[in-house]
């Protein structure tokens, strides 16, 4: 009897009803469910385009208008990457020529000082070789007097030169003494040589010529004018030369 009624309960009328449904694979399901957000997606990029168009935006010249930027931008970096290289080799160009011309400058300070020296030297031949007159004479070829590194420190250079027949040496005393003006007044300070003591005159004694050099100090706040200078044979009371030479 319960054999009957399960039978009756799974096949009879009262037994729940089947529905039959075709088979669908799932990539199907899949390929549609892409074509329709596809499909939305589309509706929704023209509905925008659309609605961009309406509110003034065009989306398509706007890529136009962006592509032509971008465009113009790259050009203006390669222009300036080229005026960059350009200003970089004009300012290597420009050091080349400025330090050309510190070397040309230089040299050409070089030959001017060298030719200065040998007019000098050949005028002081000139005036060694020279025979004036037969009796011998002495004089000052060349005085200088430059100030030092320190404030009232001064070297000076003398050049004596004997002129004539120079038939003998001379023989005799320099003595130097140089003119400043210290506050507005007048202030004679001597020189004495290094080789000599402190009141002692140079000691002369050349055939052509003898050079005399040395240093002197003065008050830093002293100005200095001029040197005098006398030369004293030996024996002689009175100066053979006495000459005062400015100081410029």
């Amino acid at each position: 009897m319960k054999l009957k009624r399960a039978i009756r309960r799974k096949f009879g009328i009262s037994a729940p009803r089947m529905a039959v449904k075709a088979h669908v694979s799932w990539y199907w399901r899949w390929l549609f469910m892409v074509s329709a957000v596809a499909v939305g997606l589309g509706l929704a990029g023209w509905m925008y385009d659309i609605g961009s168009q309406y509110a003034g935006f065009d989306r398509i010249e706007a890529h136009r208008e962006l592509t032509d930027l971008k465009g113009r931008a790259s050009r203006l970096l390669h222009e300036n990457g080229a005026i960059q290289s350009e200003a970089v080799a004009g300012r290597s160009r420009l050091q080349v020529e400025m330090a050309t011309q510190r070397e040309l400058a230089k040299s050409v300070k070089a030959l001017q000082d060298e030719n200065a020296r040998l007019k000098d030297d050949l005028a002081f031949f000139r005036n060694l070789m020279s025979v004036d007159g037969k009796v011998d004479s002495v004089k000052i070829y060349q005085l200088k007097v430059e100030h030092k590194a320190f404030p009232g420190e001064y070297r000076y250079q003398l050049l004596l030169l004997q002129s004539g027949q120079r038939e003998h040496e001379f023989q005799g005393k320099l003595q130097l003494s140089v003119n400043t003006l210290q506050g507005g007044k007048k202030v004679v300070i001597p020189v004495y040589g290094e080789a000599q003591g402190k009141g002692q005159m140079f000691n002369l004694n050349f055939k052509y010529y003898q050079r005399i050099e040395g240093s002197f100090q003065v008050a830093p706040e002293s100005v200095v004018k001029s040197v005098d200078v006398r030369v004293f044979e030996n024996g002689a009371v009175q100066p053979k030369l006495a000459q005062t030479v400015n100081v410029s």
